[in-house]
């Protein structure tokens, strides 16, 4: 099939899908299986080839979705915590109303473009925050080398009302009739462009709506024109599942999965998650970071940084050296021109000092 149409997607073919089980013995690194999702403990679970081909298997053939309890320190999430509430006082104070994708402008509070505003309010903790073993492993597992980072903190306040099941971006941000304009085949590659994650920043008991997934349903090929469909929204709403957090859990899951907020019916929590998108090398990302600046707040934090420096520039810097301007940028000493990753890791080996670097960052994007 060469293109998709509001035909083809056929609720009985979804059901055969997404109502399969989660077999435990096929995913031996996981600690668990809780409503047919699979629970990764993140202060035991190594990085080898073996558990990055477990996760992958996981995310296109198996469930879509997969949890790490302890995934980041709950010390430094506070801190974070900390940062982003000052950025959505400020917001408020300035009278900026968010919009939302999939929920009601202003219902929630949103941090769109957290990744720089993060790393120059607070680079330290930044730093601390994206040294992180296990966001390097999934993303390494799903999307390879030279992936992009980007981030947006969402605060689901009490009363907050579930989203409508969605897939996400790419096509998953489209209308049906712009999905339907692209081919079979993109439908199945866009996923691959993508991760999507989301690292709790309070515990999120269930009354409190931590997000609904539909286990599986990344599987069905028509799923970017079907989530659109009535019968398919129906569907999920009564078969979906949603697991409780802890402050730290993280989940992260192929971007096909149908997935909503749920409807926070809590008294007094505000639901906040640290939403991660992302991209692959050979996809561009939702939205415009100044890695630059970003790049100049964490240089001087990053020269005594007694951590993995390699995890923080990998969720900061620049990792891909194209598109560029090939008149200027030339590609020297290899088939592409060093990239700002690379200019980065360079002056650190180095040692270059805070003012020759700045120099260097500035002049390497007047080339672009």
């Amino acid at each position: 099939m060469t293109w998709f149409t509001a035909a083809d997607c056929r609720l009985d073919d979804f059901r055969a899908l997404v109502e399969q089980k989660t077999d435990p013995t096929d995913y031996p690194n996981a600690a668990e299986v809780v409503q047919n999702v699979l629970t990764y403990d993140g202060r035991t679970v190594p990085d080898t080839r073996d558990v990055q081909t477990e996760l992958v298997r996981a995310l296109i053939d198996g469930p879509g979705i997969v949890v790490f309890r302890d995934a980041f320190a709950g010390d430094v999430v506070d801190r974070a915590t900390a940062v982003f509430l000052d950025l959505i006082a400020e917001q408020k104070a300035a009278g900026v109303v968010g919009g939302d994708h999939f929920a009601k402008p202003g219902a929630n509070d949103r941090v769109w473009g957290a990744l720089d505003k993060f790393a120059l309010r607070d680079p330290r903790t930044f730093a601390e925050y994206y040294d992180n073993d296990i966001l390097a492993l999934v993303c390494a597992a799903w999307l390879g080398t030279g992936y992009q980072v980007t981030s947006q903190v969402n605060v689901v306040n009490p009363g907050g009302q579930a989203q409508v099941a969605h897939r996400d971006y790419h096509l998953g941000f489209m209308s049906q009739e712009q999905a339907l304009r692209y081919p079979a085949h993109v439908h199945q590659l866009s996923p691959g462009l993508t991760l999507q994650g989301a690292v709790a920043h309070v515990d999120m008991p269930v009354e409190s709506g931590p997000t609904l997934y539909l286990p599986f349903s990344q599987r069905y090929p028509a799923g970017y024109v079907a989530f659109h469909q009535p019968e398919f929204t129906a569907y999920f709403d009564d078969h979906h599942v949603q697991l409780p957090l802890a402050k730290g859990d993280a989940a992260f899951f192929n971007p096909a999965v149908f997935h909503g907020a749920g409807t926070n019916r809590s008294a007094g929590i505000r639901r906040m998650a640290n939403l991660l998108q992302v991209s692959s090398a050979f996809g561009r990302a939702m939205e415009v970071v100044d890695r630059v600046a970003m790049c100049e707040a964490l240089y001087p934090v990053l020269r005594t940084y007694q951590g993995d420096v390699g995890n923080v520039i990998a969720a900061s810097a620049e990792g891909y050296a194209f598109p560029t301007n090939l008149d200027r940028d030339q590609p020297i000493d290899g088939l592409a021109p060093p990239t700002q990753a690379d200019l980065m890791r360079r002056a650190l080996a180095e040692n270059w000092a805070v003012a020759d670097f700045t120099a260097a960052v500035r002049a390497q994007r007047a080339l672009k």
